[in-house]
This record gives structure tokens, C-alpha cells and sequence, in this order.
């Protein structure tokens, strides 16, 4: 017999989104308190150690840094791609409270094939484009 209400199941339901935000607002406070913007703070990025090329992510610690100064001019100039990025992930996060609450136990992010491929498309396009000479302004300031 299961007593468990409907109430305790959809707060027991909330743990994971519970922990994901614990981790998120962590990281925030992080990188709030320990500066990005000073060079090898958090290391360097292996793939422009290894080439000189700028990946997807590069400025994206300066860019959340810069989020948690309520600076969006200067997190959209660290990396255009964090600023949605974030926003969407936020979204993500609420519609799964509201999709967990109800008996779902599906994922916060479900990428459909056809959605992998756009969001890989947009992170090849964005990188060649930040590493040509046209579009160097995508490049971390």
C-alpha cells in the first residue's frame, strides 16, 4: 500500500532540479568571487594552448563573471553564445520543475537529432568565424 502523497512524490520528484540549481548558483558564486578576467586564474584552454584557435567556450567564464556583475555589454564581448546560452538553460530548468512536479522523470535537456545538429552547427560556425580576420569581434575581449 502507498501512502506517499501526491504533494511528497512531486517534493521528492524536485531533488534533482533541487541539486542542479545548488550547482549552478554555486558556480555563479565562484566565479563571482574568484575573477576569470585574470589571466590562468582557472588555467588556460587546451585547444588555444595547442593551436592559437578560440574555441566555442573561450570567454566563457569572463562572460558568467560578468553576468553575475549585471555587466551583459561586457559578458556578450567575453562570448556572444553564453549570454542564450544561460538564458536558455534557465528556461530548461523551470519547465523541468513544472514537468518533474508532474510525474515526469525525463532529462532537463532533450535534444531531438535534428536540434544536436543545429546547436553543432551553430558552436563549428561560431568557432571558424570568431578565428577568421572578419570575425575577430567574436574573439574574448
Amino acid at each position: 500500500m502507498n501512502t506517499e502523497t501526491s504533494v511528497v512524490r512531486g517534493w521528492r520528484a524536485l531533488s534533482a532540479p533541487a541539486g542542479v540549481a545548488v550547482a549552478g548558483v554555486s558556480a555563479f558564486t565562484l566565479l563571482h568571487v574568484r575573477d576569470p578576467h585574470n589571466s590562468g586564474s582557472y588555467g588556460i584552454c587546451p585547444m588555444y594552448a595547442l593551436t592559437g584557435l578560440w574555441c566555442p567556450a573561450c570567454g566563457g567564464l569572463r562572460a558568467v563573471n560578468d553576468l553575475t556583475n549585471l555587466d551583459i555589454g561586457a559578458a556578450l564581448s567575453s562570448n556572444v553564445l553564453i549570454v542564450p546560452f544561460i538564458a536558455v538553460l534557465v528556461v530548461a530548468w523551470v519547465r523541468w520543475i513544472a514537468r518533474r512536479w508532474n510525474g515526469s522523470t525525463d532529462r532537463m535537456i532533450v535534444l531531438r537529432p535534428a536540434m544536436t545538429i543545429a546547436v553543432l552547427g551553430t558552436l563549428v560556425a561560431f568557432t571558424v568565424v570568431r578565428n577568421t580576420p572578419w570575425g575577430s569581434w567574436l574573439a574574448p575581449a
